[in-house]
């Protein structure tokens, strides 16, 4: 006998938990099914969510919308769950060079509300800064294993361990049947799986590797991120993230010496403090070309969605773009234009 949802889910990582999440909050069906054994981008993914970005530290794409809606949906959750899970985090940027200080200088008097300058004399005790400092506000940090461990436990009655092979699906005339299970929609967040999924696969993604170590340094302040040419990032107990890096070109999905080396080097030039590296973490992320997420409704198949290719933004894209998702289905709202994925109708339709 068939069990009837209104939405069946693929893939539990940041953005599959966020469309549960809010199902859950309104009270409408769903089953979620996943693969313990796919790899997930959020295993390697710092859970920094920073206004800022680049070389030239402009502004991320659309942050004044995502940022707040971002901090309400993670302290809803919080609050919900009991269980803490963001705290504010400022990075205290230590100018890797001239040539950033300056950018930093300028951005201070040019449109970038999030910039501040800040006397980190203290860090002198702990960093090497010879080109000086400054600090970037409104920036957060996720406790992103916390997250995804209470999620499945908040929707255990809905979860499905299991692969999900797309060819046992079958496309019916209000939905989709997959085994016993017979949803009205059925949205894929399974992260790089989608790349070889034949209704999406001929999207835009451009797959990127991403490392990071773990580190022990005992007496470095977890109040901050602290970033300069490498990002360290408070974990807990004396633990930090360190890295990231983004390689788009890659032969295997794992840990390399020469990342792991030229942290290691990285450390060494900026950090006074003693330090153990405890691990080496290893994650595929599904980016894209355009650098923006994946999100609506297949132009051919209605019942079939699609939320994913957040890349290395994923903590501040996946709540907001989950629910308008929903909304886009529920109520007709509409999708941002530039993660809609109407804007690739010509493809997906052939």
């Amino acid at each position: 006998m068939q069990e009837k949802v209104k939405y069946l889910i693929v893939g539990q990582g940041l953005t599959g938990t966020w469309l549960s999440y809010f199902l859950l909050k309104q009270g409408i069906t769903f089953k979620i099914v996943n693969d313990a054994n796919t790899g997930s981008a959020t295993s390697v993914a710092s859970g920094v969510i920073n206004p800022v970005t680049g070389r030239r530290i402009v502004q991320t794409w659309m942050i004044d919308t995502l940022l707040p809606f971002a901090i309400a949906a993670y302290k809803a959750f919080q609050q919900d769950e009991n269980i803490p899970i963001i705290k504010d985090a400022p990075i205290a940027l230590i100018h890797p060079s001239l040539q950033m200080k300056e950018s930093f200088d300028y951005r201070l008097t040019h449109d970038n509300i999030y910039l501040k300058e800040n006397d980190h004399s203290s860090l002198a005790q702990y960093f090497n800064a010879p080109f000086g400092n400054g600090e970037i506000e409104q920036c957060y940090w996720i406790d992103l294993m916390q997250f995804l461990k209470i999620g499945r436990q908040k929707i255990s009655a809905h979860f499905i361990e299991d692969y999900f092979d797309v060819a046992a699906m079958t496309i019916t005339e209000h939905g989709v049947a997959w085994k016993n299970i017979s949803a009205e929609k059925i949205i894929f967040c399974d992260g790089l799986n989608t790349m070889n999924n034949p209704y999406f696969k001929s999207l835009p993604f451009v797959p990127n590797k991403g490392e990071a170590l773990i580190v022990k340094i005992k007496g470095l302040a977890p109040t901050n991120i602290y970033k300069t040419n490498i990002t360290i990032v408070p974990w807990k107990d004396d633990l930090f993230w360190v890295g990231s890096s983004y390689e788009w070109s890659f032969s295997d999905a794992l840990p390399s010496q020469g990342f792991k080396d030229k942290m290691i080097a990285a450390l060494n030039a900026v950090l006074k403090l003693p330090y153990e590296v405890i691990d080496h973490l290893v994650g595929i992320r599904p980016a894209n070309t355009e650098r923006r997420p994946f999100v609506g409704l297949h132009p051919n198949y209605p019942q079939m969605g699609i939320c994913n290719g957040m890349g290395t933004k994923g903590c501040s894209l996946a709540p907001y773009f989950a629910k308008q998702l929903l909304d886009h289905i529920e109520n007709g709202t509409k999708i941002e234009p530039e993660a809609d994925i109407k804007r690739f109708t010509s493809i997906l339709s052939t």
